[in-house]
């Protein structure tokens, strides 16, 4: 985890930290001293085709309560820059935990490659509760194959009703996580490597990482509670606490 941050950091070398009697601001002040800080990278390629004759779904996320993990999963399509070509990686989150349910790479955007993360999801899929599935309304969603899978699944669909991409915050954000923290794009990679690649960063991000919206538990400690409030990237959602 190359890029963690220094508040995860701490919060997972903690105890050896502590015999040492090294808190964490001074961490903060050790790495800086040392030209550890990382600069955040920006980087933005745009991945939706909205403009398409398939049928689109209203928004039924926004302002909504999420308050269990498998409520609402969040899906999105990134870019990662390769050898000589760009490589796409599909993800499904779930919108509680944070988790990374699903994940597939291919070398194109076709239906078939959210078609993949979209199966690995719901084999990953652990309770049986009213499950809605949020994305953009690029032409992948929307198109009937994929419609006709969430259908057979009994998954319900909701997509964002503008074309500002990031109203879908939560895919937005493990986008970035993914591909900056686990610098997959530090060097150009094939895309045998890069799947390589992606298997180690989404097991370290779902079962090592800390996660500031999840009470710095781990989203897959995370996902396997439903007592703890939901703390939000923006105020997009409302969180409510579980009742159980």
């Amino acid at each position: 985890m190359p890029r963690i941050g220094t508040k995860k950091l701490y919060q997972t070398l903690s105890q050896p930290l502590k015999e040492i009697k090294i808190g964490r601001d001074k961490l903060n002040e050790i790495i800086k001293a040392n030209g550890m800080l990382v600069p955040p990278l920006r980087q933005y390629k745009i991945t939706t085709n909205s403009r398409h004759h398939f049928p689109k779904y209203k928004d039924l996320v926004t302002g909504s309560k999420i308050y269990q993990p498998e409520q609402v999963w969040v899906s999105d399509i990134t870019y990662i820059n390769g050898n000589d070509k760009y490589f796409y990686l599909s993800m499904i989150t779930d919108a509680y935990s944070k988790k990374i349910m699903g994940y597939s790479l291919g070398d194109n955007m076709n239906v078939e490659l959210v078609i993949k993360s979209l199966a690995m999801a719901f084999n990953n899929r652990q309770y049986k509760t009213k499950l809605i599935h949020h994305s953009d309304r690029g032409s992948q969603y929307c198109c009937k194959e994929y419609q006709e899978k969430l259908r057979r699944m009994n998954v319900v669909t909701s997509m964002t009703e503008n074309s500002d991409p990031y109203t879908n915050a939560i895919a937005e954000r493990i986008n970035g996580i993914i591909k900056q923290e686990f610098l997959l794009e530090r060097r150009r990679h094939s895309l045998i490597e890069l799947k390589t690649m992606i298997d180690q960063a989404v097991y370290a991000y779902n079962k090592l990482r800390p996660h500031l919206s999840c009470h710095m538990l781990t989203p897959d400690r995370m996902h396997q509670q439903r007592q703890l409030d939901r703390i939000e990237y923006r105020n997009k959602f409302i969180s409510q606490k579980a009742n159980v």
